[in-house]
């Protein structure tokens, strides 16, 4: 069996607030929670929020997630919509000043389960910096993926490139950026 070392992941592990933990859906719980940073919300704006995926496909990859709970994209209704957007271009934003990525993969699981995603009932957007290489022999032949950066210095990069953009507010290290 091959091994792949990854000691910073202990403490997501351990955590005493778990997922698991929360009744109903967790990206609401996230919404109205105010632990931005142990809960790993790098920044919010009026009707939508920035969430590292704990399970990243890449350093970097990223959630935006509408506050309203619904796996209809066409539910959003036109604040929504256009906070979720802007959202999203501040993420890119945000990634080319802390990561300097060469392309990104953004896009949304619709449909339930056969569109891949694990939560389809609370609708969020992917966004993943791509580098050149960033795929390499391990995925081909250990079917292993290997993460390069702690989701808790991806925290960081980007919280700080969040807190430069016009707009921004900052209210302390552990809450998340607002717009």
């Amino acid at each position: 069996m091959e091994q792949v070392f990854a000691p910073w992941r202990i403490d997501w592990i351990e955590r005493s607030d778990k997922n698991e933990e929360i009744d109903g859906c967790v990206f609401c719980a996230f919404a109205e929670d105010d632990a931005d940073r142990a809960n790993r919300v790098v920044a919010r704006s009026d009707h939508a929020f920035v969430l590292l995926n704990n399970y990243p496909y890449n350093p970097g990859h990223a959630m935006v997630i509408p506050h309203s709970h619904t796996g209809d994209y066409r539910a959003l209704d036109d604040p929504e919509l256009t906070d979720h957007a802007r959202l999203k271009q501040r993420t890119i934003d945000a990634m080319e000043m802390a990561m300097h990525p060469e392309g990104y993969n953004a896009g949304l699981n619709l449909g339930g389960g056969a569109a891949g995603g694990s939560i389809d009932d609370h609708l969020h957007t992917h966004v993943v910096p791509r580098w050149e290489g960033d795929t390499n022999f391990m995925p081909v032949v250990s079917d292993t993926k290997v993460i390069v950066q702690a989701v808790e210095d991806t925290y960081d990069r980007l919280h700080e490139a969040f807190a430069e953009q016009e707009g921004a507010t900052v209210t302390g290290e552990d809450r998340a950026v607002q717009f």
